[in-house]
């Protein structure tokens, strides 16, 4: 393990470090197999944001599939990172902070994959609250929920019965399957699950 400066997960330069030492575990090198999955079942392209984008390999694959697809990061580093990854996409790629930042248009779906567990858990209601408010009814809130005990991180887990209690207020379950293609810091602890923003 590097030593690092930054200790704060919620500050840039802590994420800055990271992927300027190329120090970043949970970064898969590619799209995950199922999101290949649910991309291909789906209906119709989506509107949909990635927070949290590092690398930006999603962004990238959901453009190329016809999604109108933003992402975004709050560190200059993944930025810069995501932009040089996704080619002609990388003016998708915007340096914002999620819980300030608003879309140009209504989103239909955002993609959780390791935001959540990068964030402590005392700031969990707020991004939940987030995605409530930036998602209108019916929309889906799509992607990989890590689950664990570890009291360090990030990644920090979440117990199952906290996520469904932080999100069945405004969210319904309608979709889990396995994770077969885990990175080792979270092997055998994630779920991919679809959730649908309830009406009202």
């Amino acid at each position: 393990m590097p030593e690092f400066a930054s200790r704060d997960p919620l500050a840039p330069a802590f994420w800055d470090e990271r992927f300027d030492r190329a120090f970043t575990p949970w970064d898969l090198g590619g799209v995950p197999q199922a999101l290949h999955a649910f991309v291909a079942r789906d209906a119709k392209p989506r509107t949909v944001l990635i927070p949290g984008c590092g690398n930006g390999y999603e962004l990238a694959y959901l453009a190329d599939a016809g999604w109108d697809a933003i992402a975004i990061d709050f560190s200059p580093a993944a930025v810069s990172r995501a932009r040089a990854q996704v080619g002609p996409w990388a003016q998708r790629v915007l340096e914002a902070d999620f819980f300030s930042w608003q879309p140009v248009h209504a989103l239909d779906l955002i993609y959780e994959r390791a935001f959540l567990c990068a964030m402590p858990p005392a700031m969990w209601p707020r991004v939940v609250a987030r995605w409530a408010e930036l998602l209108p009814p019916g929309a889906l809130l799509a992607g990989f929920f890590f689950f664990g005990s570890a009291p360090k991180g990030p990644p920090f887990g979440i117990a199952r019965t906290a996520l469904e209690d932080l999100l069945h207020p405004d969210f319904a379950l309608i979709e889990e399957g396995e994770v077969v293609d885990s990175l080792p810091v979270f092997a055998g602890l994630e779920r991919w699950m679809v959730w649908r923003r309830r009406r009202g």
